[in-house]
C-alpha cells in the first residue's frame, strides 16, 4: 500500500490501487523506469515505467486502456523489457482483465 496517495494517470489505475488495498496487497505506483534504448551518447531514447510494483510478489503491472495505439505500444515495450531483462516479471492488465477482477471482487 502506498504511504501517500499518488496522482494516477487514469481512473482505472486508481480503481486497481483501491482493489489491491482491499485485499491487503502492498503496491508502489510507478517506482521504476526501465531504459529500453539509448542513443550513441547513452541518453535514453525509449523507456518503460510500469504502473504498479507489487513488492511481495516481485511483480510489475501495467494497466492498459481501450485505445489500440496505446495497447500496441505497451505490448512492444513489455516485449522489449522481457528480452533485455528476462528476470523482471511484468504483466499487462487489459481492460477485460480489470473488469473480471472487479466482477470477482463484487461477487
Amino acid at each position: 500500500m502506498s504511504a501517500t496517495t499518488p496522482v494516477f494517470a487514469h481512473e482505472s489505475e486508481r480503481d486497481l490501487a483501491a482493489l489491491l488495498e482491499s485485499y491487503g496487497v502492498r503496491w508502489e505506483y510507478e517506482p521504476t523506469t526501465f531504459v529500453l534504448d539509448t542513443d550513441d551518447e547513452g541518453r535514453p531514447r525509449s523507456a518503460f515505467t510500469p504502473d504498479f510494483y507489487l513488492s511481495d510478489h516481485d511483480l510489475y503491472l501495467e494497466v492498459t486502456t481501450l485505445r489500440q495505439s496505446l495497447v500496441t505500444r505497451k505490448n512492444r515495450k513489455v516485449r522489449q523489457l522481457r528480452e533485455q531483462q528476462p528476470d523482471i516479471q511484468v504483466r499487462i492488465l487489459y481492460q477485460r482483465d480489470i473488469e473480471r477482477l472487479f466482477a470477482t471482487h463484487a461477487a
